[in-house]
C-alpha cells in the first residue's frame, strides 16, 4: 500500500465532499434535491457498482475470503454491541443510544466503499460490500431499536428488500457460477456504478453544509465519541483480527471499514424518531470532519 498515492486519494474524496458544500451553499443543490440524489445513490449507482465488482471468475480462494470476511464482521459488531454501552453510562438516555449507534455502525456505504476502491480496486469493493451484509442486519434491527426501543417487523423486510444487499446476493451468484454479463450491460452497470465514489462525497459535503456551525462544537461528549469510533474501534478490529492471523488485505479492509466516521443513518434515524435528531447530526458532521486526519492516520499505520 502506497501511503503517499492512498492519502492523496483521501484528500480527493474530501475535496469533493467540499464540492458538495459548495453547491449547498450557493443554492445548486437543495435539501430536497439532495434527498433524491441520496436515493438514487442508495438505490441505483450503489447497487450496480456492488454487481460490477463481482466481475471475478469462481476461485476457491475469492470465496474463502467472502466467508472469512462475513463471519469477521458478524463477529465485530456482535462485539460492538455488547460494550457500546460502556463508555457512556454517565450520559442521558437519548445520548448514551445515539452514541452508541455511532460506536457500532461507521459510514461504510458512502465512504467506506470509495476509500477502498480507491486503495484495492473492486476487489476491495466486493470484500466491504460483503462486510456490509451483518452490518445492515444490525443497523436495521438492533439499531432502530435504539431509537425506537420497539421491535419492528419491518426492519428485517427492509434489510432484506435493501438494493445493496440484494446487489451482494446477486453478484455472489454471479462470482459462484462464473456468469459473465454482456459486455453491453456490464459496461452499463460499471459506467453507472461508477458515479457513486463522487456523488456521495457530494452528498456528504452537502449535509456537512446543512448544520449549524455555531453549535457544532458545543458538546464534549461527541469528542469523545469520534474518539472511540475513529481510533479505538479501528484499534480494536486490528488488534482482534491480528490475533486471529486473519488475512492482511481483509484484516485491513475490515480496519479501514471502521475507521470511517459516523454512519449518515443515525441522523436520519433520529429525526424520524424525534430523539435530538440535532446531536445527531452534530456526531456525523465532527466525526466526517475529524476524519479528514484519523482515516490517513489509520492508513499510514496500516502501512
Amino acid at each position: 500500500m502506497e501511503n503517499s498515492s492512498v492519502i492523496n486519494q483521501v484528500l480527493i474524496l474530501f475535496l469533493v465532499i467540499g464540492v458538495g458544500y459548495y453547491a449547498k451553499k450557493r443554492g445548486i443543490i437543495s435539501a430536497e434535491l439532495n434527498k433524491g440524489l441520496n436515493k438514487i445513490l442508495l438505490e441505483l449507482t450503489l447497487p450496480l457498482m456492488i454487481i460490477s465488482s463481482f466481475d471475478y471468475t469462481f476461485s476457491s480462494e475469492i470465496m474463502g475470503n467472502i466467508i472469512k470476511i462475513f463471519i469477521y464482521s458478524l463477529g465485530i459488531h456482535i462485539l460492538l454491541i455488547f460494550i457500546s454501552a460502556l463508555p457512556y453510562l454517565k450520559l442521558d438516555k437519548d445520548k448514551r443510544d445515539i452514541l452508541r449507534f455511532i460506536t457500532i455502525f461507521s459510514n461504510c456505504g458512502f465512504m467506506g466503499y470509495p476509500v477502498l476502491g480507491s486503495i484495492y480496486g473492486k476487489i476491495g469493493i466486493l470484500y466491504a460490500s460483503v462486510f456490509n451484509i451483518p452490518y445492515n442486519f444490525f443497523a436495521w434491527s438492533f439499531g432502530v431499536m435504539l431509537f425506537s426501543k420497539e421491535k419492528d417487523s419491518k426492519s428485517l423486510k427492509k434489510v432484506l428488500l435493501n438494493p445493496g444487499i440484494l446487489a451482494v446476493f446477486i453478484g455472489i451468484l454471479l462470482f459462484m457460477f462464473s456468469i459473465k454479463l454482456p459486455e453491453s450491460i456490464f459496461s452499463t452497470f460499471k459506467l453507472v456504478g461508477d458515479i457513486t465514489t463522487p456523488l456521495s462525497m457530494i452528498i456528504i459535503g452537502v449535509m456537512i453544509a446543512e448544520i449549524k456551525f455555531k453549535k457544532v462544537f458545543e458538546e464534549a461528549s461527541i469528542y469523545y465519541a469520534s474518539f472511540i469510533r475513529l481510533i479505538l474501534v479501528p484499534a480494536l478490529t486490528y488488534l482482534i483480527l491480528s490475533l486471529i492471523n486473519a488475512d492482511p488485505m481483509l484484516r485491513n479492509i475490515a480496519v479501514v471499514v471502521e475507521a470511517m466516521p459516523a454512519a449518515a443513518l443515525s441522523a436520519i434515524l433520529a429525526q424520524a424518531h424525534d430523539k435530538k435528531p440535532e446531536f445527531a447530526s452534530q456526531a456525523v458532521f465532527v466525526t466526517t470532519l475529524l476524519s479528514v486526519l484519523t482515516i490517513p492516520l489509520v492508513l499510514s499505520f496500516l502501512g
